[in-house]
């Protein structure tokens, strides 16, 4: 048996397809319909379109893949694929039900078979690549690149370029929730003598000069370099690392604004401020490849620390706030929720790791 990341990311994975079906979580209410009506539809139903076939089969797939993955790593291969697709089928049919009390979700038998389909599809290719030995070489990659105790960080890793999908403020700008915090408590506490106990700014919050965004850019696309340079001892391979993490960063990004405004305008945030900032980013990971490390962690709380505090003292922008428009009213509801809280969580989780992982004795393996 070995430790594997693939238990965590199915679960987490789970958890962002929980958020995708529930999302906005408000308005529940008994319609007077038999929850389970949607079982008995006729099929298809009358408004499809191709776009939800395949959100639906693909929004499953990984948690089949990731389930069968982390059993066979477990050492349970027998009917591992029939686990799997029988886990994904049974929270589809979990969200499909509760979809019911939803006014704004309409739930699906088409849904819910095109999940099981895609759990299966995602079942079957983890199966289909362990007989190859896929899976026995990417165990052999990872113990060649890492260190045995690298699982959260790659956990991590793999979902920061997820988080970044979610349309930022600045690029590469995850975490900023100060303002939104700020207002949420407010309408919580509304009508309450509680309103009272919240601290009142005395400034409103100012806007990023570009010097700022400058630092935020490149503190955004240093952070995770220096999350792999905590788990790669290897300077040669910590090189193709930030180079990759460059890669994927600006791809994401731009894939993100053309899901956002049209693949006419994917590359219109690159602006100035933020191209100095990727140069800087990769300057810096190249002055720190040889950063032991344990140095490197202490180095990266330093960056999540300066990087949060700077990115939460602006407030969101006009132009963000028609972006994030975009995603409410648009097909992006189905990925709202998920791609929000991502975007949100994702420092605030490197920096619970990173202070766990300082506050450790450092394994030698």
């Amino acid at each position: 048996m070995h430790k594997t990341s693939a238990w965590p990311l199915a679960l987490i994975h789970a958890a962002l397809i929980v958020f995708a079906s529930l999302f906005p979580f408000d308005g529940w209410r008994d319609q007077g319909i038999d929850p389970w009506v949607f079982l008995s539809a006729p099929l298809p139903p009358p408004y499809w379109t191709g776009f939800d076939v395949a959100i639906n089969m693909a929004g499953y797939a990984p948690l089949g893949f990731l389930l069968v993955l982390a059993l066979l790593r477990s050492g349970r291969e027998r009917g591992a694929v029939l686990l799997a697709t029988l886990a994904g089928s049974l929270l589809s049919l979990l969200m499909e039900y509760l979809q019911i009390y939803l006014p704004r979700r309409v739930p699906s038998n088409l849904d819910l078979l095109l999940n099981a389909l895609g759990t299966l599809a995602g079942a079957f290719t983890a199966a289909l690549l362990e007989r190859w030995g896929a899976i026995d070489r990417w165990s052999d990659f990872r113990t060649r690149w890492f260190v045995r105790d690298a699982r959260g960080a790659l956990v991590l890793l793999a979902l920061w370029p997820a988080a970044l999908l979610f349309p930022a403020a600045v690029p590469f700008g995850l975490g900023q929730v100060l303002e939104r915090l700020e207002q949420g408590l407010e309408d919580l506490l509304a009508d309450t003598p509680f309103l009272e106990w919240l601290p009142v700014r005395d400034a409103p919050l100012e806007s990023l000069s570009p010097g700022g965004e400058l630092l935020c850019v490149t503190l955004g696309l240093l952070i995770p370099c220096l999350l792999g340079y905590c788990v790669i001892r290897h300077v040669g391979r910590r090189v193709l690392f930030a180079i990759a993490v460059a890669v994927v960063g600006i791809g994401v990004t731009a894939l993100s604004a053309a899901l956002s405004w049209g693949p006419s305008h994917a590359w219109s945030w690159l602006e100035l401020p933020t191209r100095v900032g990727v140069g800087a980013a990769l300057g810096l990971a190249v002055l720190l490849l040889a950063l032991p490390r344990r140095a490197s962690a202490a180095v990266l709380l330093l960056a999540l620390a300066w990087y949060l505090g700077l990115l939460n003292q602006a407030p969101a922008s006009a132009y963000f706030a028609h972006t994030l428009q975009t995603w409410e009213q648009g097909r992006f509801i189905r990925f709202f929720g998920l791609g929000q809280w991502l975007g949100w969580l994702w420092p605030y989780a490197a920096l619970a790791y990173v202070l766990i992982r300082v506050s450790r004795r450092e394994s030698k393996n």
